[in-house]
């Protein structure tokens, strides 16, 4: 441990110092397999080809000027990303949290403009928006929050994956102009909503002149199995979208996209950002995006996910503790009737990289580029983790 570090993580003891695909490597030389990707960051494994390269070569040409002055490369990726999105406009940032930070400042400034005097923005219990004030306090955890307080207005809670409440609000409540909302809560667990929730919330935010932000920070970039989550709903566009994590692999790169009214608010002065969509990220974003769209890793990412929560349903099956298995694409959740924050750790010990979320669901976040082989062995080092916890618990 690093004293001058601040403590901020409770780290696990392990460096990497090198990766390759779906695989990580300690200095003492052994290896792990990552069902992590870096929290959902590195969806073309590490150290890939085609990132790598662009890298180096972006590196050795330009590495950053400023948004006082054009910057080709981020023109490329935006017009790039708005093509895949269907969107109109886009904002880069360096993260996912200034990612939702531009966002909601896009709903406030746009609220303001129509004479709301205060405007509100309809978010989730159980969400995950970011750790910055605003993004914190748009988050649906009172656990991140406490010790940050005074928390920000202008925001009103709702429950996950349910329309009434929505509703509710809207016949009472003026000021709201905005729902923000992820496709698939992945901190809160990996919820994934009802078939009609995201059409629903289309409906209502139409009828209301409420603009529908998707947070696709965790889900996008192929994660789910289509290339944003929103993709799976036939016809349903947002006004915003959000993206950051697998977007540029592990390099930082954040993107608020906007459409129609929606792209028109921000103006020169009403935000910015020094580093964000400098040469290097843009190039690192173009590669993903490239590699994502001409190696078709959304449909293997749908097709991989649904072979995955198959078997572990079958390597799970009757196992007195598991409550549920779920997901989209390659983006699970096994959720136990108990905490098993300590799986982590026990994953570590057996060469395998996994995360625990909402203190009860195992969360796995395999990288896109994932082998079957390599499938095969997270589901069996998984399943036996979670048999011989759960076996151990009830013998205690």
């Amino acid at each position: 441990m690093n004293d001058h570090l601040m403590n901020t993580y409770s780290r696990l003891p392990v460096a990497f110092v090198r990766g390759e695909g779906a695989w990580l490597e300690d200095a003492g030389g052994r290896r792990y397999l990552d069902a992590l990707s870096g929290i959902a960051v590195c969806s073309l494994g590490h150290a890939h080809p085609a990132v790598r390269e662009a890298l180096c070569r972006q590196a050795g040409e330009l590495v950053h000027t400023s948004n006082l002055y054009r910057i080709p490369q981020q023109e490329a990726l935006g017009t790039r990303l708005c093509a895949a999105a269907g969107m109109d406009r886009v904002f880069f940032a360096n993260s996912g949290a200034e990612a939702n930070e531009a966002a909601i400042k896009l709903a406030r400034l746009y609220g303001h403009n129509q004479g709301i005097e205060e405007p509100a923005i309809v978010v989730m219990e159980g969400s995950f928006h970011g750790r910055t004030l605003a993004t914190l306090t748009a988050t649906g955890n009172r656990r991140v929050q406490a010790g940050f307080e005074p928390l920000l207005r202008g925001f009103v809670r709702a429950p996950y994956d349910d329309l009434e409440a929505i509703r509710t609000i809207a016949a009472n409540n003026r000021s709201v102009v905005a729902v923000l909302v992820e496709p698939v809560q992945g901190e809160g667990g990996v919820r994934v909503p009802d078939p009609g929730h995201l059409a629903g919330l289309r409906e209502i935010c139409d009828e209301q002149g409420w603009l529908l932000m998707l947070d696709e920070i965790q889900t996008g970039m192929g994660r789910t199995g289509r290339l944003f989550a929103f993709q799976h709903h036939a016809e349903l566009q947002p006004d915003v979208l959000t993206l950051a994590k697998a977007l540029g692999n592990g390099v930082p790169i954040g993107a608020c996209l906007a459409r129609g009214l929606a792209a028109e608010v921000l103006m020169p002065g009403s935000h910015g950002s020094t580093f964000g969509g400098n040469p290097l990220a843009c190039a690192a974003g173009l590669a993903v995006l490239d590699t994502l769209q001409a190696e078709d890793l959304p449909a293997r990412a749908a097709e991989l996910g649904a072979r995955m929560q198959q078997a572990f349903r079958e390597r799970l099956a009757g196992v007195d503790g598991v409550r549920d298995i779920r997901g989209l694409g390659l983006m699970l959740g096994i959720e136990l009737d108990r905490p098993c924050g300590e799986l982590v750790g026990h994953a570590l010990e057996a060469g395998l990289l996994i995360n625990v979320t909402a203190e009860r669901v195992v969360r796995l976040l395999p990288p896109l580029i994932l082998t079957d082989e390599e499938a095969d062995l997270v589901v069996d080092r998984v399943g036996t983790l979670i048999r011989d916890f759960l076996a151990e618990e009830q013998e205690a």
